[in-house]
C-alpha cells in the first residue's frame, strides 16, 4: 500500500498503474481495463468505512481511500479542531483491508493558499432546493464544502466508482446530483448503514460519547423503527410517521432533536405522503455531540430478476411470475434486441462504439406491459415504430450479444 500526501504523487502513481494495464492489454487481447474505486473519508475509520472499502475492493482492480478533514464543510462553531485525527491507525486498517493507495493531503495541498482568502476559492454550489431541508438548514455552507471537495477528489482520482454510505443520506443525494449535473463520468455506489448491536449507526463522532450517552443515543434508531412499523402497517402519512418518531424520542429527555423530517430520497423535497419511497431522517444532540440517522421507507412492489442462457424459457417464466404476483413485466432481452435492430437499420458498424453510444442516447424505447395473455409477445417500439416482430429475426439474434456487451448499451 502507498501513502501520498501530494497531488503530484497521487497523479503520477495512478498514471503509471493505468499505463501498465494498457501495456498488458496490448499483449493480452482479453485483458480488462483497470478499474479504480474511490472511498472518500475524513479518517477516524470504523466498520462503516471498512464496509465501503470492502465493497470497493470487490468491484475494482485498484482502491484509493482519501483521508482529508475538509475545513470547508465545518461551520464556525463546529468541531473542526477537535475532529478525531488518527492517520496512523487509519493506514493500518486500510492496509489490512487491501487498499492500494491512501491519499492524505493537507488543506493547503488540496486548496492552495486561496483557502484563507475570502471568496477566492472556486466552489461547487448544489441546487438550493437540495440544501433547504435536513442538515442544510442547520449547517450553512456545509454541503457547498462537501460538493467542492468531492468534485476535486473525483477530478484528481478519476475513479470508475466512488463509494458513499447511506447514513449521510443528504450528502449522498447531493453528490449524485452534482455528478449527474456536471456530467462526471463516475458511478456513485450507495452502501448500507452499518450499526452497532444496539442499533446505533456507526459514526466517527461516536468517539465523543460517554458510555451513558452511547446508550441514550440508541433512541434515534428505536424512534425510526417505531415509524417504520407504523409504515409497514399501512400508514403512509408524513405527520403520523413524524409523530411516532418524536414520541419515542421524548422517552430520553437528554436527547435533544434538531430535526425530524420525511423527504424524497432523491430530490430531498418534503413529503406529505410516501407514494414510492421516503427518507425519514433525524439529527439530534446528545450532550455536545451531534448525531444523524435515517431509514428509507419503500412503498413499492418487489423487483425480481431472472437470468440464464438463451433459449431456456426465461421470458416465459418471468411473465408467468409477473402475472401471478401482479407485477410489471420488463423484457430486458427485447430491449437489447431493439437496440441491435436500430444499429443495424442505421448502418452503423457493430464495433463502432462511439456511434452506437450516440444512437442509444437519442433513441426512445417503449415496451408494452402485457402479462394477462401469456401466449402473445409484448409489443416493442423504437422511436415510435413497432418492431415487435423485426427484433426476433435471425439477423438480430446473431448480433445481439455483440451489442449488449458494449458499456454504452448496458449502462444506458
Amino acid at each position: 500500500m502507498r501513502l501520498f500526501t501530494t497531488v503530484a504523487g497521487l497523479r503520477c502513481y495512478l498514471h503509471l498503474r493505468r499505463s501498465e494495464q494498457e501495456r498488458a492489454g496490448q499483449k493480452l487481447a482479453d485483458a480488462n481495463p483497470v478499474t479504480v474505486g474511490l472511498v472518500p473519508t475524513m479518517g477516524a475509520l470504523h466498520r462503516g468505512h471498512l464496509s465501503l472499502i470492502h465493497r470497493a475492493r470487490q468491484d475494482n482492480h485498484l482502491v484509493v481511500v482519501s483521508i482529508f478533514i475538509n475545513p470547508l464543510q465545518f461551520g464556525a462553531n463546529e468541531d473542526f479542531q477537535t475532529y478525531p485525527r488518527t492517520l496512523e491507525q487509519d493506514q493500518q486498517q486500510c492496509e489490512q483491508a487491501g487498499v492500494d493507495v491512501v491519499f492524505a493531503p493537507t488543506a493547503s495541498e488540496l486548496y492552495g493558499t486561496v483557502l484563507s482568502v475570502n471568496n477566492a476559492l472556486t466552489q461547487v454550489l448544489p441546487p438550493a432546493a437540495a440544501i433547504a431541508s435536513l442538515c442544510g438548514r442547520f449547517r450553512p455552507g456545509h454541503f457547498e464544502g462537501v460538493a467542492t471537495v468531492v468534485t476535486k477528489l473525483l477530478n484528481l482520482v478519476q475513479p470508475d466508482r466512488a463509494y458513499f454510505g447511506q447514513k449521510d443520506a443528504q450528502q449522498l443525494a447531493i453528490v449524485q446530483r452534482v455528478v449527474a449535473d456536471l456530467n462526471v463520468p463516475v458511478e456513485i455506489v450507495s452502501c448500507p448503514i452499518v450499526r452497532e448491536m444496539s442499533g446505533l449507526a456507526l459514526s466517527s463522532r461516536n468517539q465523543y460519547l460517554t458510555e451513558e450517552e452511547r446508550s441514550q443515543a440508541t433512541v434515534l434508531y428505536r424512534s425510526l423503527q417505531q415509524a417504520e412499523q407504523l409504515f409497514r402497517a399501512g400508514n403512509l402519512k408524513s405527520s403520523d410517521l413524524l409523530t411516532a418518531v418524536q414520541a419515542e424520542l421524548t422517552t430520553v429527555p437528554t436527547v435533544k432533536p434538531e430535526y425530524v423530517e420525511l423527504v424524497d430520497p432523491v430530490t430531498l423535497a418534503p413529503l406529505e405522503w410516501v407514494e414510492e419511497s421516503g427518507l425519514l431522517a433525524i439529527a439530534a444532540h446528545i450532550g455536545s455531540t451531534r448525531l444523524i440517522d435515517n431509514v428509507v421507507l419503500r412503498n413499492r412492489q418487489p423487483i425480481l430478476a431472472i437470468d440464464g442462457p438463451a433459449g431456456v424459457g426465461k421470458s416465459t417464466v418471468v411473465r408467468q411470475v409477473a402475472q401471478t404476483l401482479g407485477l410489471l413485466y420488463l423484457d430486458t432481452g427485447a430491449m437489447y434486441r431493439a437496440v441491435t435492430w436500430l444499429v443495424m437499420q442505421s448502418g452503423v458498424a457493430l464495433d463502432d462504439q462511439p456511434a452506437i453510444a450516440e444512437l442509444v442516447s437519442q433513441c426512445q424505447l417503449e415496451l408494452e406491459n402485457q402479462v394477462k395473455s401469456l401466449p402473445s409477445t409484448p409489443k416493442v417500439w423504437v422511436n415510435g415504430q413497432d418492431v415487435t416482430q423485426a427484433i426476433r429475426s435471425a439477423e438480430v439474434t446473431a448480433h445481439v450479444s455483440t451489442i449488449a456487451a458494449q458499456p454504452a448499451v448496458s449502462d444506458r
